[in-house]
């Protein structure tokens, strides 16, 4: 059987037999790590198809009550049957819009850095306002982030880096890479004037330890620098925050979360790795990866979505064409309609 023509639940069933019958073994839980992740897996596949066969039998048994009310005539369970089908709608759109997140590593945590481009000031307040955009998204999702990197400058941040916890993060939050540009009357400008702003945002999986990434001390830099924000005394006085710098590709990771210099690096190491395996996984998918959302023009021209503050509203993306004029409830972390639209342009390409 499949479900929104995305996926086989019968195969999903075969997979998860096939597992459950290795946790029969008296030996499963000598490698806890190993066993751990074989659950995980079972688990998400079960939550794959489970909601979908539960919305079948909820669509049967209505369309049984909806025959039944059509055989006697009886229009007093119309407006009942109205708001279940209304409920299963959303359900399914609900449904389908996550069977869109396919990809091997959809289902992971992710790292999220929003970096401030072209505007000068401008630019560190739009990152601020990108903070709060996406702290609002995480939070209605039931999601933890946690910031591991944070440097502030006049007006805002010049960059910031979250991990952000919860399932299918990565999934959704891949939707976001690129640049953001903002259009407004400055509140910096004493003659009022409108200005344009940019930002990067890039977004990478939080890689499950047994993915292998080569990283050779050679090929890498490392900084240490005093950690800026709050965090004590302690943390202002010491060298604790680390910088990686990866010579060949470029990639700059950072991490001052930590009082420990050595957890910065350990956190920092993870981090470039989750950019590495990204990096060249995109890049062998396609060759113009060299031109990547990270390596782009954080200005004019390389936008994937648009804010208009003035002389109008509206947030539109360049990639789906998608808009509203409610800018307002956007900066507020109504993202989803962008992210959802993203999701099944990349379906649609990809069949």
């Amino acid at each position: 059987m499949t479900h929104g023509g995305l996926f086989d639940s019968d195969a999903l069933k075969e997979e998860v037999a096939r597992l459950e019958g290795q946790t029969s073994d008296p030996e499963f839980w000598n490698d806890r790590a190993r066993a751990e992740k074989i659950m995980t897996q079972i688990k998400q596949m079960r939550d794959r198809w489970e909601p979908w066969e539960e919305m079948t039998g909820q669509i049967d048994d209505l369309l049984d009550l909806f025959e039944m009310a059509k055989a006697e005539g009886d229009d007093s369970l119309e407006d009942d049957i109205r708001a279940t089908l209304e409920e299963l709608q959303n359900r399914y759109d609900k449904l389908r819009v996550l069977e869109l997140l396919s990809d091997q590593h959809d289902p992971a945590s992710c790292y999220l850095t929003i970096h401030s481009g072209a505007g000068g000031t401008e630019a560190c307040d739009w990152v601020s306002m990108l903070l709060r955009m996406y702290s609002r998204w995480i939070e209605s999702r039931g999601y933890k982030a946690q910031t591991l990197d944070l440097q502030e400058a006049e007006g805002g941040i010049k960059s910031v880096t979250l991990e952000v916890d919860g399932a299918y993060a990565y999934g959704y939050l891949k939707s976001e890479t690129g640049v953001h540009r903002l259009v407004r009357i400055s509140p910096f400008d004493s003659s009022g004037r409108r200005h344009t702003s940019f930002a990067s945002v890039y977004a990478s999986p939080v890689i499950d330890d047994e993915i292998d990434v080569d990283v050779a001390p050679d090929d890498i830099r490392v900084d240490t620098y005093r950690a800026g924000g709050a965090g004590g005394q302690h943390v202002n006085k010491t060298d604790s925050a680390v910088r990686i710098t990866h010579l060949e590709t470029g990639i700059v990771v950072q991490c001052q979360n930590e009082r420990s210099q050595h957890k910065n690096k350990d956190r920092a190491m993870k981090m470039l790795k989750s950019r590495l395996y990204d990096y060249y996984k995109a890049k062998q998918e396609e060759e113009k990866q060299e031109n990547a959302a990270e390596k782009l023009d954080i200005s004019w021209g390389s936008q994937i979505r648009s804010y208009v503050f003035q002389p109008y509203t509206m947030v539109k993306d360049a990639r789906t064409k998608t808009e509203t004029g409610n800018i307002q409830a956007v900066m507020d972390g109504g993202i989803d309609d962008f992210i959802e639209s993203y999701l099944k342009m990349k379906w649609d390409e990809s069949q």
